[in-house]
């Protein structure tokens, strides 16, 4: 109980009392996501993009696993209209999965054990423990469509499930994020091929928590696989369509 309170705390300092930390995402998100539009927060946490995303103007649906932090998102949100909480997993199907959750540090709680064995071994994890599992369901970003709309926007911070989240969605979205962490590139460049097999994107970088577009130009496809696979540092990768949808027979 200790460690899970302490973990909260700690969420709620980092990504809601550092100062300037509202500003710089709004500056970051108002080019990509216009008022009016729709967005989907996967893995929203303690919520501070939904903060940013509601302050643009921006209906959003937010999606978060741990049952306290989506209780906390609740509170939160309780007089906004605008704001949908889902308590869920999203994944390739939907159904039931295990979420194995780190109550010192839940940003790292995850549904794959692959990532969970594989960053459990890196040496920025060497202070992580995943201490417990629970059982949460799961949507995908197809059913989700289908009862709120489609996004403008996908943001996905779900630790080693973005591929996975991808593969369960069947038509381009015009500006996706997902995050890139040293030691699991191949996840990145995973979410890469799927949503190349949708439609033609271009991608930019924000590193750590810059909270800005670090590269002059957007890249293409074979560009920032390059560019994940010989940097390695952690970031969010930001997928922007410039094409119409491909043969709709690639995308299964």
């Amino acid at each position: 109980m200790l460690a899970r309170s302490w973990g909260l705390f700690r969420s709620l300092l980092i990504y809601h009392a550092i100062p300037f930390r509202q500003r710089r995402l709004r500056r970051l998100l108002a080019p990509l996501v216009p008022p009016g539009s729709l967005a989907f927060d996967i893995g929203a946490h303690v919520g501070n993009r939904v903060r940013a995303l509601r302050a643009l103007g921006v209906r959003v649906i937010t999606v978060e696993p741990q049952p306290v932090y989506a209780g906390l998102l609740r509170r939160f949100f309780a007089h906004d209209r605008e704001v949908t909480v889902i308590e869920a997993a999203v994944g390739e199907q939907p159904g039931e999965t295990r979420l194995f959750v780190s109550d010192r540090h839940p940003t790292v709680s995850t549904v794959s054990p692959t990532w969970r064995d594989r960053m459990g071994r890196h040496r920025s994890f060497r202070n992580v423990a995943w201490n417990r599992e629970i059982a949460v369901r799961v949507e995908t970003l197809d059913t989700l469509i289908e009862r709120f709309g489609q996004p403008g926007f996908v943001k996905l911070d779900i630790e080693g499930a973005e591929a996975a989240a991808l593969r369960g969605l069947s038509s381009p979205v015009a500006v996706l994020s997902f995050e890139v962490v040293p030691g699991a590139e191949d996840e990145a460049v995973s979410c890469i091929d799927r949503l190349e097999l949708l439609a033609a994107y271009r991608y930019n970088w924000s590193p750590g928590e810059s909270m800005r577009l670090a590269l002059p130009e957007w890249l293409d496809a074979a560009a920032m696989r390059e560019f994940i696979t010989t940097h390695g540092r952690q970031g969010d990768i930001y997928c922007r369509l410039t094409t119409a949808p491909a043969d709709p027979g690639a995308r299964r």
